[in-house]
């Protein structure tokens, strides 16, 4: 009885992933008229803290700012903020969706920075907890997203069953730490967590609030090297941000640091993680720009 339903269980959550993914295909009506598919992006992180879901913002909006469709959608349903960093008091949110009162299109918000935002439902922990009628809804309304290029979905910290059911639909993770030890050993607990499925994402590292280039460097190649030998998984190195006192400033002025400090340490880091993803060289006249791209060496 117990192997059935821990079967069953194994398979809704595999059926899940593959819907999500399936859903995001759409045919074109317009002059291109060929398929196309929205990319998922899922940003994780093993403990909170970390500055997850600052990074989802901006890099949203460094996407936005080379012509993408973007929508970020918080997928924290314990501790939703999103809506939150950018001032945003949103009348309605996921749980909404989830109890049937709304559909996705209904709770999208349009933002003056050029890109969509989904809020997330606080006080519900974890998806798999949902009714199965619940989750069907859920999952059923994301097809009204497929008209994005990219969405962000910006997860809890930690390995709930909650986090890895985003992780499961994504074409990439962005597991994000910071030098901090517990940091750098939830970080690995997490893609630990992923090296378990047969289709995974493909995980991508970013190391935030590094002090220097070797200090960030250091901490990736020790990641990257540990799960490579431990759980025989590639980890690519995404790159790094610099710790900047702009971050914060930007938070407490609920103003992404993108948009209040362009030329920022942070906000450079962050283009540069977009051109990377976006394979695309990133130009930039200003001297740090020019810096950043001989550190991250190109496109990958």
């Amino acid at each position: 009885m117990e192997v059935d339903m821990l079967y069953k269980t194994e398979m809704v959550q595999k059926d899940q992933a593959e819907s999500l993914r399936l859903i995001m295909a759409e045919k074109s009506t317009q002059t291109q008229q060929m398929a196309r598919r929205t990319r998922i992006i899922t940003i994780s992180s093993g403990k909170g803290g970390v500055g997850k879901t600052n990074i989802a913002i901006n890099l949203a909006i460094a996407f936005a700012e080379i012509g993408k469709k973007v929508v970020v959608m918080d997928a924290d349903l314990g501790l939703a903020n999103v809506n939150v960093i950018l001032g945003i008091i949103p009348k309605y949110n996921l749980y909404h969706v989830i109890k049937k009162q709304k559909t996705i299109r209904d709770i999208l918000v349009d933002t003056q920075y050029g890109i969509q935002i989904i809020a997330g439902a606080s006080g519900f922990s974890q998806l798999a907890n949902l009714a199965e009628e619940e989750r069907d809804a859920f999952v059923e309304g994301l097809k009204e997203l497929a008209y994005a290029d990219i969405i962000i979905i910006d997860t809890g910290a930690g390995v709930s069953q909650n986090v890895l059911s985003f992780l499961r639909a994504a074409d990439e993770a962005i597991i994000v730490t910071t030098p901090e030890p517990t940091a750098i050993t939830d970080a690995y607990g997490i893609i630990k967590s992923i090296s378990t499925e047969m289709n995974g994402p493909n995980i991508k590292l970013v190391v935030n609030r590094v002090h220097s280039v070797m200090e960030g460097k250091k901490v990736a190649e020790r990641v990257i090297t540990i799960a490579g030998q431990f759980l025989s998984i590639k980890v690519s190195n995404l790159g790094f941000i610099f710790e900047d006192s702009s971050v914060q400033r930007a938070v407490i002025k609920q103003d992404p640091f993108i948009k209040s400090a362009p030329s920022s340490k942070a906000s450079q880091s962050i283009k540069h993680l977009m051109s990377r993803l976006a394979n695309i060289e990133y130009r930039d006249n200003g001297g740090f720009g020019r810096f950043i791209k001989s550190i991250f060496g190109g496109r990958v």
